[in-house]
């Protein structure tokens, strides 16, 4: 999906919302800044195989998309923080019947397949 399939207004609010939130990393960066504000250098801790160049690009989008807050504090050195905006508080909030659905759907996948309801 391209990033301009988040700013189209011709597209269905569900493709508008995943257009956000597209890639390998943006949903575990809005799951980790749930909890609180964390530093560039923390996030690439947490999230092992995620390089600078690729968080810097995902923070930057997810920015520019009004999810996330940047704060950068006047210390030497410089010390950069980010932080759910409200509306990225609020994607947060609506995914989660998503990840419900995801683990159900995990759980099935590993169930015996005379578990599985024929539906």
């Amino acid at each position: 999906m391209t990033r301009s399939r988040a700013l189209d207004p011709n597209v269905c609010g569900v493709t508008a919302a995943i257009a956000v939130i597209d890639g390998k990393w943006k949903t575990a960066l809005l799951w980790l800044l749930e909890s609180g504000p964390r530093r560039p250098g923390e996030l690439r801790r947490l999230l092992p195989g995620l390089t600078e160049k690729v968080l810097t690009q995902a923070l930057r989008e997810m920015e520019t998309d009004g999810l996330v807050h940047r704060e950068v504090h006047d210390v030497l050195p410089l010390k950069t923080e980010y932080s759910l905006t409200g509306f990225g508080r609020e994607l947060s909030e609506a995914l989660g019947p998503v990840a419900d659905w995801g683990h159900r759907r995990l759980d099935r996948l590993t169930a015996p397949p005379e578990d599985h309801p024929a539906s």
